[in-house]
């Protein structure tokens, strides 16, 4: 039986830390199950306020031959200071006081009207982590797509090229969560996730400009950030054009010969990594695939000699594995991407 990484702290693991409410821990796992990268990811406390200031390793030095009596220069390796940012999400859940009051239970029809709201900012944090940008959205975070769309950088290595053109394509990420590799940040000092504030009951303005009634209100508030420590943790099979798939990889991207392509750029160092305390930990990669893909690439494995994509039961969930890599479905990534240019 498979057994997925734990070592690093979940969203879940740090609300139990902080002592944060029964209620929110409930609803952040809700969460989880409908957004995978939230159950994967390692969390991060940022260290510059709403910033998280951090160096990455640009180049290594080689170790010299050395004959007695003689000397060999200090090796130094390159940095570049990599400053990372979080953005502020929130919302009001309101609820008519007399109709929850009316249907006899106000916490739990509180609740269940919350649920839709957590579901949104569920799928839009998801989205952020994905294709986030602060070139067209200052006040957010920049997520995946931004540092893995380039050939022509140093992350450009991480890059396959599907073959797709145009913009009816779509992408598979590999994802190394650890301290040195990917984690998700949180501002210094507050609550990792999502965070709520019972506001008790309130004269709220009628969204038809009616008046105002009594209402039950919460205040919902996500702030997030994305940082990637080592660029080679990381993997990108870009431009898959999802209408040419084909079962049986006849036309189109044969998925399981890419996938082996791009789990032989992840450098498996960076999996490991030190905690905050200091602790020697080991991250753990994860491979996130679009509904599309999830789709043909369990028909084009049943078509091929496959050992390597199997599924297995996990505390309980059965899931699909490559070797010893995770892959989840992930409804943010879309299949409507432009290609990007290869040289």
């Amino acid at each position: 039986m498979a057994e997925l990484n734990v070592k690093n702290p979940g969203l879940v693991d740090i609300l139990t830390r902080t002592n944060a409410g029964g209620d929110i821990a409930q609803i952040i796992e809700l969460a989880e199950k409908s957004n995978p990268i939230m159950r994967d990811a390692v969390y991060t406390e940022c260290n510059d306020g709403t910033k998280h200031q951090h160096v990455i390793r640009t180049g290594i030095p080689e170790p010299a031959w050395r004959r007695y009596n003689s000397g060999v220069k200090q090796g130094k390796t390159t940095t570049a200071k990599v400053v990372d940012t979080t953005g502020m999400a929130e919302e009001f859940s309101v609820v008519d006081k007399a109709l929850a009051d009316m249907n006899g239970n106000a916490a739990a029809f509180r609740a269940s009207e919350m649920s839709g709201l957590v579901e949104g900012f569920n799928q839009f944090m998801a989205r952020n982590m994905v294709y986030g940008s602060i070139a067209t959205t200052p006040d957010g975070f920049m997520g995946l797509d931004v540092r893995y769309n380039d050939p022509g950088v140093a992350s450009g290595r991480q890059l396959i090229n599907g073959g797709g053109s145009g913009s009816d394509n779509t992408s598979i990420w590999f994802v190394t969560w650890g301290p040195r590799a990917t984690t998700l940040l949180y501002p210094k000092g507050s609550a990792a996730g999502l965070s709520r504030q019972d506001m008790g009951v309130q004269l709220w303005d009628a969204p038809d400009g009616s008046g105002k009634f009594k209402a039950y209100v919460d205040h919902l508030k996500w702030d997030m950030g994305l940082s990637v420590g080592d660029w080679r943790g990381n993997a990108r099979i870009a431009n898959i054009d999802v209408s040419a798939l084909t079962k049986d990889a006849a036309t189109g991207a044969d998925l399981l010969d890419l996938l082996i392509d791009a789990e032989e750029m992840i450098d498996t160092s960076s999996r490991v990594g030190i905690d905050s305390n200091g602790n020697l930990v080991e991250g753990k990669t994860v491979i996130y695939v679009g509904r599309t893909v999830a789709k043909f690439l369990r028909k084009q494995a049943l078509n091929k000699k496959n050992v390597n994509l199997t599924v297995e039961e996990v505390a309980g969930e059965r899931v699909t594995m490559w070797g010893d890599m995770p892959v989840r479905r992930l409804d943010a990534i879309t299949d409507t991407e432009s290609a990007i240019t290869f040289p």
